[in-house]
């Protein structure tokens, strides 16, 4: 969805990405890049004694994830321009597969560029909704791109 220029995404347009399993590498390398070494993501003895009773992926881990999940055009894509609405719906433990299903729900015109306004679900294997949240991209136009 954000390898297309502006003026070629419409209201109602949808796409799915790939999956990608998330690891325990990928728990204690975030840990390790974020900081956040909370024991929900980092202990299993103290995880198997929550309400998961196993050791959870972090919020923003399944977010990064899911954002290197869909396909971006360089060139095309402006900026980040925010996220609105997230919501964390059910866990990701370690061994879900991940994918996004996106929807673009609103367009902005902005002069030399356009906001793109994008409902994300991302889900796991079992086609749970894991987290939901509304993104707005900033997008070059065709007409912009020469």
């Amino acid at each position: 969805m954000l390898d297309k220029y502006f003026d070629e995404l419409e209201t109602g347009t949808k796409a799915v990405s790939r999956a990608r399993t998330i690891t325990e590498a990928d728990l204690v390398m975030f840990s390790a890049f974020s900081g956040d070494w909370y024991p929900l993501h980092t202990d299993v003895e103290y995880a198997k004694g929550t309400i998961f009773g196993q050791r959870v992926a972090h919020g923003m881990l399944v977010l990064s994830v899911a954002t290197g999940l869909v396909p971006m055009k360089p060139g095309v894509v402006v900026a980040f321009y925010g996220m609105d609405k997230v919501r964390f719906t059910a866990p990701t433990f370690i061994g879900d597969t991940i994918r996004v299903e996106a929807e673009v729900v609103d367009k902005s015109d902005k002069g030399a560029f356009g906001v793109v306004t994008i409902k994300q679900e991302i889900k796991n294997q079992r086609n749970e909704v894991c987290c939901t949240a509304v993104l707005k991209v900033a997008l070059k136009k065709m007409s912009s791109s020469e």
